[in-house]
């Protein structure tokens, strides 16, 4: 068992190349302090537990933290959120640091991750944000997290197997919302078949966060279809294959 390390979330001076960038401000507004103590534990506890790399830490504002954080503009108020595959809270913690109105449930099957998640959130006062150990895939996780209204994951699996474990666990309508790198389209393209299968519709490849981060994050999102729909979709294709 790890060492609870109370002070994650609390006030540290950040080396220079680890400031936030006057971006982050607007980002993050009132929660900006929280954004540089996560950016210090990922720099710090996150790399000493394997949790992120150490050459990483050069750019965790632009590539991590606030490439996660932009997806808020993908997600209405209010909404429940069910982050898959955490690891260090990515894309979870940001999103729920720049958006406190959400309700963020982070899904992580190692312990070593659970753990340092919930020392940051506990640390923080994230009252908002759930930690649940497990994988999307398993009975106690649908039933502790399902029914969410947006699924996130970033750096989990490929796109097919990633409809599998999260479109159980979204609402009918419910949205998918995979960060992807610059070949989404592709991926879209390779498993779109494979998205209809598993029940999802009006998939396609999004993007966020133009003249907030160097990169514009990509986001492949799909929509979890009532069953009614899905039929129609099924006799079409078998018809086409007559």
């Amino acid at each position: 068992m790890f060492h609870v390390e109370r002070d994650l979330g609390a006030a540290t001076t950040l080396p220079t190349e680890l400031e936030a960038p006057p971006i982050a401000a607007t980002v993050f507004g009132d929660r900006l302090e929280l954004a540089r103590r996560y950016c210090a534990a990922l720099a710090s506890a996150g790399v000493e537990r394997g949790l992120i790399g150490p050459r990483e830490v050069p750019r965790l504002w632009d590539r991590h933290i606030l490439n996660c954080a932009v997806l808020g503009e993908l997600i209405p108020e209010g909404a429940s959120v069910v982050d898959v595959g955490s690891g260090a809270g990515l894309p979870g913690i940001p999103l729920a640091l720049a958006r406190p109105d959400l309700r963020i449930t982070l899904v992580e099957p190692l312990l070593r991750r659970t753990v340092f998640l919930s020392e940051f959130i506990e640390a923080g006062g994230l009252e908002h944000i759930t930690v649940v150990r497990g994988r999307a895939e398993q009975s106690g996780v649908l039933k502790e997290a399902g029914g969410a209204d947006v699924v996130t994951s970033r750096a989990v699996a490929p796109l097919a197997k990633l409809a599998q474990w999260s479109l159980p666990l979204l609402h009918e309508h419910g949205r998918m919302l995979a960060l992807k790198g610059v070949s989404a389209a592709e991926e879209l393209e390779r498993d779109a078949e494979a998205l209809a299968k598993a029940g999802a519709g009006n998939a396609k490849v999004l993007e966020c966060g133009a003249g907030i981060v160097s990169t514009p994050t990509l986001v492949i999102s799909a929509e979890r279809l009532p069953r009614a729909e899905r039929a129609p979709r099924r006799a079409q294709r078998a018809r086409k294959s007559k």
